[in-house]
Parts: structure tokens; sequence; C-alpha cells
């Protein structure tokens, strides 16, 4: 069965604009992350994820592959699943083949060329499965699309990578609440969370030595060139990802080698030699930490594992 007609509620270059003039209007200045994600930030980001230093996808993986079975269990037969933030969707290929008979599979990203080659493709592996694309920013409130004639058992959602932690904590928490509304009474969701660890590793993950994150950072000021028609230094600012043990997060920065200016239309915006924008959190919880989050949201903790080098968790929960 080929993939269903696309909803896109992509955002449009306007939504894109004053988040930019907003965060660089910000003391301090920030840029939004949820715009890394063009066709070429998506690409950079699938390369980011097959790097030695980045731990969590292939920890990650290692859980899945090794507790599909048992999600497939918690979960049952004809599963609607729906995966915020779905990528290149290699993870939910895992899930998908140990599931019984899943009934529905509703990608949710925000870049629509990645959203529908990715939708396209796992259609192809999956003939038998009912693919319902969505392009939406997934922080925002949006819609399951209609599959009429379709019998669902659980509905259960999907968020891997530890996406989780691009939000700040009350940030998860509101997340959380609105996904276990979007998702229904009685549904699941299967959520893949970092934990901390020492401060080298986790640098280094963020900051590899070839220097793909470094051009993903950047590619938020290609965006804005491409798009917005902005002017600025591409050159004039560095990659930099802190570790700040105090918040328990790693930052990304993109710091100004000099004095300059960005300019977008009318706005001119003056930056200080040194001077950051702060452009993603990733925020790592232990796993008592998170499970306490999740009941702040409403959800009840079912289980969680970890792989054997404690890095990385991968919870289920419920909704009641």
């Amino acid at each position: 069965m080929t993939a269903m007609r696309l909803h896109d509620l992509e955002p449009s270059t306007e939504e894109f604009r004053r988040a930019v003039v907003r965060g660089l209007s910000a003391t301090p200045r920030t840029l939004p992350c949820k715009f890394f994600y063009d066709e070429a930030g998506s690409r950079l980001f699938d390369r980011i994820c097959e790097l030695p230093e980045y731990y969590p996808t292939r920890t990650e993986l290692r859980i899945l592959d090794e507790r599909a079975g048992a999600i497939a269990d918690l979960l049952g037969p004809r599963t609607r699943l729906v995966e915020f933030g779905s990528g290149a969707g290699v993870k939910i290929r895992l899930l998908l083949a140990a599931l019984d008979r899943p009934a529905v599979y509703v990608p949710v990203d925000i870049c629509r060329a990645h959203l529908v080659a990715a939708a396209d493709a796992l259609a192809g592996d999956f003939p038998d499965l009912r693919v319902a694309p969505v392009c939406a920013d997934y922080t925002e409130p949006f819609a399951l699309p209609a599959t009429p004639g379709i019998a669902i058992g659980t509905t259960a959602g999907f968020f891997p990578g530890s996406t989780i932690g691009n939000f700040m904590p009350d940030e998860a928490t509101a997340f959380l609440r609105r996904a276990r509304r979007l998702l229904g009474p009685g549904s699941a969701m299967v959520i893949g969370v970092d934990v901390p660890k020492d401060a080298a590793v986790l640098e280094a993950a963020y900051d590899d030595a070839a220097g793909v994150t470094a051009e993903f950072n950047r590619n938020l000021l290609r965006r804005m060139v491409r798009e917005l028609g902005a002017e600025v230094d591409i050159d004039g600012f560095r990659h930099e990802a802190r570790w700040n043990r105090a918040l328990s997060r790693i930052e990304m920065h993109l710091v100004s080698r000099r004095a300059q200016t960005i300019r977008i239309g009318e706005q001119v915006f003056a930056m200080a030699a040194g001077e950051t924008i702060h452009t993603e959190n990733s925020c790592k919880y232990g796993v008592d930490q998170f499970r306490s989050m999740a009941g702040r949201a409403g959800y009840l903790p079912v289980t969680a594992w970890t792989d054997a080098d404690g890095l990385f968790s991968v919870h289920v929960l419920r909704a009641p």
C-alpha cells in the first residue's frame, strides 16, 4: 500500500523569519533548534548519527534491537504508531518489524522533502502498512490524520534519539502532556532518553573531529541566507559545544569570531567578538528523574531499559 496523501503543516518562511528576528533580538541571543531541519540540515544530521563520537544513535539502536519483541508485546496487535521527528526512518523499522500486524504509521517531521522520501521508502518496505505522513512542527498542536476503514488497537507514540532533551524540563513536561492528549487515553509512549555522563564523552559527541556537527550548526545561518536573504558572514562564526553540569545539558552555540553585524531586511543585529547565539540544548536525565517528569505529565512508567554501559535509556510509558 503506498503512502497516503501528505498532511502538510510545514512552518512558513514568515514563521521562520519571525522566530529568527525574535531570537536575535533576545538577550542572550538564541535561534530555535527546530529550524536546523531543512533538507540540507536533515542530511547533515543523518551523517552525525553515523559518526564514531555520536554514541546516542548506535546505543539506542542496540537497545531497540534487543527489546523490540518486548515492546511489541506491550503494545499488542494492530498498533497505530506515531513518530515525532521521524527523520530518515531508521529506528522505526526495528519496531515495525517486531509488531504484530501494525495498522498505521504516522511519521511527523518538520522537513517536507525529507519526510516524503522517508515515508515513500518505508511504504515500499512495508506494503501492508498504511503510512500517513504529517509535515508539522510537533512542538505545536496538530491532529492525527483520519484512517477510515482501518482497525486500530493501541495508539503509541515513538520519540527516539533523546530529542526530548532539546526541550527545557518544563517544556519537556508540556510536550509529554500534549502528546498524551493527542494519542488519547490508554495510549503508550516509547521514548529514548540520554543520561548524564563524563563531560569529555558528551562534548566529543556534539563537537566531532570531522566537523560535521559544526556544519550542522552553521547550516542554520546558511538557511537564513537562502530563505530570508540574510546578510551574515557564516565563516565569522565558530561552533562550540559546552557541558553545563549545573543544568545537566549540552549547549550548542555559534560564537562570533569578531565584532560584526547580521542584517535581515531592515533589521540589523550588532554582535561583539566572542558573543554567542545559543542554538540548542540537549538535556540529560537519569532514569528515575525522567520517570518523575513523565509522571508530572500524566504518564505511568511501564518499564525502562539501559545498555550495558549505562549510556542511554529507552522508556515505555502508558497513559491512564
